[in-house]
């Protein structure tokens, strides 16, 4: 039986999260993604994970109350056990210098938030597809 995949989504607008939840979704149902509201609470979360439960994938916004993404990657950077996952952040910024500082700091990808459905579910699969090698080796 495939490990479920889980995806700690860690953004501080719940209505953000409930959409990137729903697409994600969308293209695999069986995904386990649990959601938190700032990088504090990400690193908390993770914390308390034993190692076999690590998320195969994290998703930051960029823009979070006490550890934006920057902040949140350099922490991740800190702990041995973090550094295998892939760290994506999405964001409604669009300025090169955020993502650069993101992409130096260990996330692989740096996405703009879409307003439009087909640019959701394009967002989506590519979330997946990041972590489909990584998944596949389970």
């Amino acid at each position: 039986m495939a490990k479920t995949i889980c995806i700690l989504l860690a953004d501080d607008d719940p209505e953000d999260q409930d959409i990137l939840k729903d697409y994600l979704l969308k293209e695999d149902s069986s995904l386990w993604i649990h959601c938190v509201l700032n990088g504090k609470e990400a690193i908390s979360w993770l914390k308390g994970r034993p190692d076999e439960e690590v998320p195969s994938l994290i998703i930051l916004d960029y823009k979070m109350p006490l550890l934006n993404a920057i902040e949140t990657l350099d922490q991740l950077k800190e702990e041995p056990r973090y550094l295998s996952i892939p760290k994506v952040v999405w964001s409604t910024s669009v300025q090169t210098e955020h993502k650069k500082l993101c992409l130096e700091r260990g996330a692989i990808a740096y996405f703009s938030k879409p307003a439009r459905t087909r640019d959701l579910v394009n967002l989506a699969r590519k979330m997946l597809e990041i972590i489909q090698p990584h998944h596949d080796q389970s």
